[in-house]
């Protein structure tokens, strides 16, 4: 690759080619998008945090072994301009995520010296040239995750709460199915509390890991009251944590504009998708009715609105609650492991902590019938607060971003960035190591099946209200105190 600067180079810099070697030979810096891959299972998100394993960190690590960064810059990531697109937290993937940097990208075989001092976990696929101020955080126009739920977790019938479930015991009625399940030994801590706020000084406690132990049945009731009691304050996994970036209605007619500039994915391709013969889900069937039903729940989304009541961190009054949702659809099933899943798409400018995971958590409870639909419409208001669930971070993914405004204004002198380029190596990583790991996790600790037994009025209360009148900072006068006097006649009558 030619040496010769120009306008998007730095025009200082020079370096060997690696940290190893003594040549002579100097190089300049590049200003580039690398675009990559990775299975989010055993990492702490992406976003680099001290005493912590995560994608940024082993990424930095493998740019300075690669030659790509200085000896003198290395573990200060701000002297090579570096920025991510999004950031996503534990437990979550990507398979179209984009970084940015000033590097040495020569001598040739940049991406094979960095996938070898990675795992393979994380599979860099290329990288492009951009303009020297270019950070692909701030040019980031949307991004597009997907979540893909057990068709299983959209049956009413399938998995019902844990109450309903040992009431079922030696009756012969089919609940007794779901009790291995509910009752493996790993307790689900954080599924289900009040919302909580973060204040000033307050030190977040880490995540708590399932447990291995078997509970007592004597013990259930004890820690659902446990569950309720510790809240989501014991939770701090999300699909993404995006910094704020607030949408008016002046600019939401600006963003729609582009929307039909997203590519849509092959729904045929993906429909056929099938790693494994057979399904579970009994005799449910995720058919034309269900996915119209689905789909229409998920529109209530679409657009402009205050997403507080879908987060843990922020208030109503807070800019930052305003977020723009693309589109949302459900039209997609794919089997894995013998598992069917359909397949969430929701295409955003940006998502706040544990924002995608909640609509999916309180859509999934209204296709069960734990929540009327209406219930959608009021927890999008700002002058209410609702509990709402928050689906399992196993099945989330981000699929892609996209940099259309910036593609637009240097197509004459610039790559695209953009996947188009990787879109096999991405697809062959999504099947080998985030589907397979999804299907997987939902086959050793029925990840998704132990969250449905928490989704019940008793652990929300707020599932049942609509009225706006009934609901008052995050709970629902009589069923709260409904809820109370039954746990206050339950602690009576074990005393």
């Amino acid at each position: 690759m030619s040496t010769t600067t120009t306008d998007d180079d730095e025009d200082t810099s020079t370096a060997t080619a690696a940290p190893e070697t003594n040549k002579k030979q100097r190089y300049k810096r590049r200003k580039i998008a690398i675009f990559f891959a990775y299975c989010g299972v055993g990492y702490q998100g992406m976003q680099k945090n001290p005493g912590a394993k995560t994608i940024e960190s082993d990424l930095e690590e493998a740019l300075f072994l690669s030659g790509a960064v200085p000896e003198q810059d290395r573990n200060n990531p701000k002297r090579y301009d570096w920025a991510r697109s999004a950031r996503t937290d534990k437990g979550v993937s990507a398979c179209g995520q984009v970084v940015s940097g000033r590097f040495y990208i020569e001598p040739p075989g940049l991406v094979e010296r960095l996938n070898s001092n990675l795992s393979s976990q994380i599979r860099i696929f290329g990288y492009k040239r951009v303009t020297a101020s270019f950070n692909a955080k701030k040019f980031c126009d949307r991004r597009r995750y997907v979540y893909l739920i057990p068709v299983f977790a959209l049956d009413p019938s399938s998995h019902p709460d844990r109450e309903s479930v040992l009431a079922s015991l030696g009756s012969g009625n089919e609940l007794v199915k779901c009790l291995e399940c509910s009752e493996r030994g790993r307790k689900v801590v954080g599924l289900m509390g009040k919302r909580i706020f973060e204040s000033k000084g307050t030190v977040e406690s880490g995540i708590t890991s399932s447990s291995g132990d078997a509970i007592e049945e004597s013990n259930i009731k004890e820690e659902s009251r446990a569950y309720l009691e510790n809240g989501e304050n014991h939770k701090f996994n999300s699909e993404s944590i995006e910094e704020a970036k607030v949408v008016d209605d002046s600019r939401a007619s600006e963003i729609a504009a582009v929307e039909a500039e997203i590519p849509a994915k092959n729904v045929d391709t993906d429909a056929k998708v099938n790693l494994q013969e057979g399904a579970k889900g009994g005799g449910y069937f995720y058919g034309e009715k269900e996915r119209e039903n689905f789909n229409r729940i998920l529109k209530y989304y679409v657009g402009t609105h205050n997403f507080h009541n879908f987060t843990t961190r922020t208030k109503a009054e807070d800019p930052a609650a305003q977020r723009f949702i693309v589109s949302f659809n459900a039209n997609a099933t794919v089997t894995v492991q013998g598992i069917e899943f359909v397949k969430c798409e929701v295409v955003g400018q940006s998502f706040m902590l544990h924002q995608i995971r909640k609509m999916i958590g309180l859509a999934v409870a209204i296709m069960r019938d734990c929540a009327p639909e209406s219930l959608i419409e009021k927890a999008l208001q700002k002058d209410v607060n609702i509990n709402v669930p928050t689906a399992p971070e196993v099945g989330l993914y981000l699929e892609e971003c996209f940099f259309t405004s910036y593609n637009q204004k240097w197509k004459d002198s610039h790559e695209e960035v953009s996947m188009k380029a990787y879109e096999e190596e991405a697809e062959d990583f999504k099947m080998k190591h985030i589907y397979s790991h999804i299907a997987s996790t939902e086959h050793k600790e029925g990840a998704v099946a132990l969250w449905l037994h928490s989704l019940n009025h008793r652990n929300y209360p707020d599932l049942r209200v609509v009225g706006s009148e009934d609901i008052s900072d995050g709970r629902c006068g009589e069923m709260e105190n409904a809820v109370k006097s039954r746990e206050s006649h339950e602690n009576l009558t074990v005393s």
